[in-house]
């Protein structure tokens, strides 16, 4: 019998991945529920067609044409203007994620979040062979700014991963919070004299509700801030697998020298940048699921339930002493959502009119 070398550190794990079952009515993955319009579709097919006229060759391992769309585009949706040379780009922002961590954390180095969060975030750790510490969230799922700074300067992390709005909660990170807490990590880091890294995770925040800053807002004036975000959820480009960061140079220029050679293929900035180009298109529909969000709020708190405001495409709402059954109901009744979060409560993703509807009649049926 053969016995591979596993890593100790694997045993007992499993794949990360939320339930992909065949279901009427999705709403588990924070997916746009929109496919992507026949002009899009098209003009992707176009670019990727002439991207592959040169697939012979290595793509652009640098792709400033890319980084300078993303600038225009951050220059639209937030207000900020961010030179191409500080954004960064990767295979989904878990893989920029990955990068920060390779760049700075690793042995002997301690990356810290307030949970709940992303579950995500303790396996990027893990991976990398870093410390992971979860700080408590209030009871509100607001950060505790006393909690934040006990646990910077007790653990001086080399990465605080903060996501906003944050996943599973869909709560906002208040820009005068994050202020003091760039502030606190100014001098927290691993060692002497050095800062931790604060990243802000904004995956959902082309969601933001009115007069909700972005992160980006405080990046020039603060080199340790770090802000991510995807093509995945406002975009309609879960399938795409394209984030980015926006960031000081000597972060990006650390993150370059980690990250494996030519990792953005030719087709993959082609379609990425054809999408881009279509960003206006977005806006409607954007604004059409915010309200949806809200006319979903309102309608799980009619019935009675707690439900924590949400500046995300989903709604967490609870509380329930058996959740399963919740979810099993509502499965049972071709509804797939997300058992995630804290004990009692579960999220749903915005989808569709029909699709929010047909997922209110089943909930009532299992209430």
């Amino acid at each position: 019998m053969i016995i591979l070398p596993k890593r100790p550190i694997f045993a007992g794990e499993s794949p990360y991945g939320a339930p992909q079952l065949n279901v009427p009515v999705c709403l588990n993955v924070n997916e746009n529920p929109y496919a992507p319009s026949e002009s899009l579709v098209q003009d992707i097919a176009n670019a990727v067609a002439d991207a592959a006229k040169s697939l012979n060759r290595y793509p652009d391992r640098d792709f400033p044409a890319l980084r300078d769309d993303l600038a225009h585009y951050l220059a639209d949706e937030a207000g900020v203007t961010v030179a191409p040379e500080n954004i960064w780009a990767a295979n989904g922002s878990n893989e920029v994620m990955l990068h920060l961590l390779q760049a700075f954390a690793g042995p002997g180095r301690t990356v810290v979040s307030f949970a709940p969060t992303y579950s995500m975030y303790p396996e990027y750790a893990r991976d990398t062979d870093s410390t992971w510490v979860a700080a408590p969230r209030a009871e509100d799922f607001q950060l505790d700014m006393s909690i934040v700074r006990s646990v910077l300067e007790r653990e001086r992390p080399a990465i605080v991963l903060l996501a906003s709005p944050n996943n599973p909660t869909g709560t906002a990170l208040p820009q005068d919070q994050l202020a003091e807490i760039l502030e606190i990590a100014q001098e927290t880091g691993p060692d002497t004299g050095t800062a931790s890294i604060i990243v802000v995770d904004e995956a959902y925040a082309e969601f933001r509700r009115v007069g909700v800053p972005s992160a980006l807002e405080l990046l020039n004036a603060n080199p340790h801030l770090v802000v991510s975000r995807t093509m995945s959820k406002a975009f309609g480009a879960a399938g795409l697998r394209l984030g980015y960061m926006a960031a000081s140079q000597e972060i990006v220029d650390q993150v370059r020298i980690v990250r494996l050679p030519y990792h953005l293929s030719a087709l993959t900035q082609a379609a990425a940048r054809a999408a881009l180009r279509h960003r206006a298109a977005l806006r409607g529909q954007i604004a059409e699921l915010r309200a949806s969000r809200d006319r979903l709020a309102a309608d799980l708190s009619g019935l009675g339930l707690a439900v924590a405001p949400s500046d995300a495409n989903f709604v967490l709402f609870g509380t329930f002493s058996d959740r399963h059954a919740v979810w099993q109901g509502l499965l049972d009744r071709g509804v797939l959502i997300r058992e995630v979060g804290p004990k009692g409560w579960l999220r749903v993703s915005v989808g569709t009119p029909a699709e929010n509807a047909t997922f209110m009649a089943a909930l009532k049926e299992v209430m």
